[in-house]
């Protein structure tokens, strides 16, 4: 179960795993194997839903998919270690190629700069009409070319 955070850390929540005791993170021991267990069953091939039943934890999908996700889990300043850093690793290359396998990886979309024109060749207007959707459809009318900020039509 997941407790308020009481210090400002960079997550609001203390972590699956974990407990506080004096205002220090420490590993809860029951709750630590589980956790271990989750990366093991995982890296074994289970789903994450699998991975999550077998190891005794009760999140869902997405919940199991953000701790194989959180770096805490190999210790930082705040908390101490629960999983060794090439389990840890082990575990992001397992995720990325399941993702691939299952089409789920995004690469961001290269955007194709467009160039609106800001400057026209236009004709000097001669007629005026009492309507000003007239007026301003005869004007476009007169339009003849866009220029382009580079001086080329």
């Amino acid at each position: 179960m997941r407790a308020p955070h009481s210090t400002a850390k960079s997550s609001p929540y203390l972590p699956f795993g974990y407990r506080i005791e004096n205002g220090i993170a420490v590993i809860d021991k029951a709750a630590a194997e589980q956790v271990k267990a989750l990366f093991h069953s995982y890296l074994s091939g289970d789903s994450l839903k699998t991975a999550g039943q077998k190891s005794g934890i009760k999140l869902f999908h997405a919940a199991i998919g953000k701790m194989l996700k959180n770096p805490r889990y190999i210790g930082d300043a705040y908390y101490p270690a629960i999983i060794d850093r090439e389990t840890f690793a082990a575990a992001q290359v397992e995720r990325i190629k399941r993702a691939e396998k299952l089409g789920r990886i995004r690469e961001p979309k290269e955007e194709k700069e467009v160039i609106y024109p800001t400057a026209f060749c236009i004709n000097e207007g001669t007629q005026e009409f009492d309507d000003p959707f007239g007026q301003a459809e005869y004007a476009y009318s007169l339009i003849e070319t866009e220029v382009n900020n580079n001086g080329s039509q």
